[in-house]
């Protein structure tokens, strides 16, 4: 099947301490639209997980500085799409978030039908960090470069496999993306149920080669355990500057990440998105959360706007859905 030219790509997702500058958005909790109950953030995913845990610990900076606390509740099933449409058919007074993953821009693509539609039904309030992949390979595999790893999968179509944290994830589409912006290369997916389920059988050889987030990836690079071939950040990371990028080394606009967001259901009163807004940004700006980030190999992003973080979604949308449309994913 060919898959479309997408161009240039940006991509395929942490803390604790005392806020110490309410006053930066309690002018706008003065406002009669701020809801007068607890607000509710919904994660579409299971509880202890790599998007659960940095929701917790936003959520737990921004209720020191909004009027309510902010509770997480995780609502899992059919991908995300339950715990997504929560929050579609919610109440439209901000006392309902969302915080999601590039999971958000792909369910219209993946899902012959939805109940919400990504864009409409919702209001993107900040774009919290970003968070690179690294791609592995068992050090038996004959290739120590990126080069020789594109040139051994080209002689060799479909004899290779890859593994992946799961069918649509976004250690698959980030893969996909990989395959396709480095020439059409045919390799066999097989999908695990989570990177700690899968890199078992990438560290024995079984299923030669994986692109993880880099959270997870790091410590079996680090210590010699696998082989890191590239990072899909579009330069070198401070989390891991010994990586070389995969633009560095010939594969040309690649940048792959899995991201984090807080949405509101659209609809909510522009008061409240930003008394929110302000109240992530000032999170993600304290120095003991930023360093939490970085222990998640995040790239905060310590300035969106929720114009900037719709913008991004946009952008996300309009390349993954016609990736997976054309590769034929589908959520498993």
């Amino acid at each position: 099947m060919t898959i479309p030219n997408f161009g240039r790509r940006h991509l395929l997702a942490i803390g604790t301490a005392g806020l110490a500058a309410p006053a930066l958005i309690r002018p706008a909790m003065a406002q009669p639209a701020w809801p007068s109950q607890p607000v509710r953030m919904v994660v579409p995913f299971a509880a202890g997980g790599p998007t659960d845990v940095p929701a917790r610990l936003l959520a737990e900076e921004m209720s020191k500085a909004l009027p309510n606390r902010i509770v997480v509740e995780n609502r899992t099933g059919s991908g995300v799409v339950i715990g997504t449409d929560v929050v579609a058919k919610g109440p439209q007074d901000g006392s309902m978030l969302l915080y999601s993953t590039v999971a958000h821009a792909v369910t219209r693509a993946m899902f012959p039908t939805l109940p919400f539609d990504p864009i409409a039904d919702f209001t993107p309030v900040a774009l919290v960090g970003q968070v690179p992949v690294i791609l592995l390979v068992n050090n038996d595999f004959p290739a120590r470069t990126l080069a020789e790893f594109i040139a051994q999968l080209r002689e060799n179509p479909g004899k290779y496999d890859y593994a992946s944290s799961g069918n649509g994830g976004a250690v698959h589409l980030a893969t996909e993306l990989f395959l396709h912006a480095a020439g059409g290369l045919r390799v066999n997916h097989v999908p695990y149920r989570g990177s700690s389920a899968a890199l078992p059988d990438v560290l024995s050889g079984r299923v030669p080669m994986i692109f993880d987030i880099a959270a997870s990836a790091l410590p079996y690079a680090r210590s010699g355990q696998l082989r890191a071939l590239g990072i899909s950040t579009k330069e070198r990371s401070p989390l891991a500057p010994e990586i070389p990028t995969m633009i560095e080394q010939g594969v040309a606009g690649y940048e792959a990440y899995t991201w984090h967001m807080v949405f509101a259901r659209s609809g909510t009163p522009a008061p409240v998105i930003q008394a929110v807004n302000r109240a992530v940004n000032a999170a993600v700006n304290i120095p003991a959360v930023k360093e939490r980030l970085l222990s998640f190999a995040m790239q905060v992003v310590s300035d969106s706007t929720p114009e900037s973080a719709a913008a991004y979604l946009r952008s996300e949308i309009a390349v993954w859905e016609p990736l997976v449309r054309a590769a034929g994913i589908r959520a498993g």
